[in-house]
């Protein structure tokens, strides 16, 4: 993004502006490491890990990986910038099957991380909707 661009958007947000990109690229990192984790290791590793067929969890990989990239790249593109409200609720689905799943494999406490990323990704979906 350029610097005119980052201007523009920091003066119609202010500090919001700026929390929205640092939050979206930690979100998209998170994503992107989450889904290609998913995509390279082998089907048995993740099978013991996470109760789930290996062909769901490689579809849930590449699903997480275009949300992580639809979190970042139209905003930094101005191509299509109403996709990104559409990753982040993509997201926020998967999500709430990953707290449903944490529940009720590994406890309440673990099922608190995907929750928490969660409510982020709807926060985010929710201001780019309002935009």
């Amino acid at each position: 993004m350029s610097q005119a661009q980052l201007s523009t958007e920091s003066s119609r947000g202010g500090t919001m502006g700026r929390g929205m990109w640092i939050l979206q690229g930690l979100l998209a990192l998170l994503f992107l490491f989450a889904g290609g984790m998913k995509l390279v290791l082998p089907i048995e590793e993740m099978t013991k890990q996470i109760p789930l067929p290996g062909a769901f969890l490689r579809f849930i990989g590449v699903a997480e990986t275009l949300g992580g990239f639809g979190l970042i790249l139209p905003g930094l593109t101005g191509i299509r910038p109403g996709l990104t409200p559409l990753a982040a609720g993509g997201l926020v689905i998967i999500m709430i099957g990953a707290t449903v799943v944490s529940a009720a494999t590994s406890g309440i406490a673990s099922a608190l991380f995907p929750l928490v990323v969660g409510l982020l990704l709807a926060f985010v979906a929710y201001r780019h909707w309002q935009a």
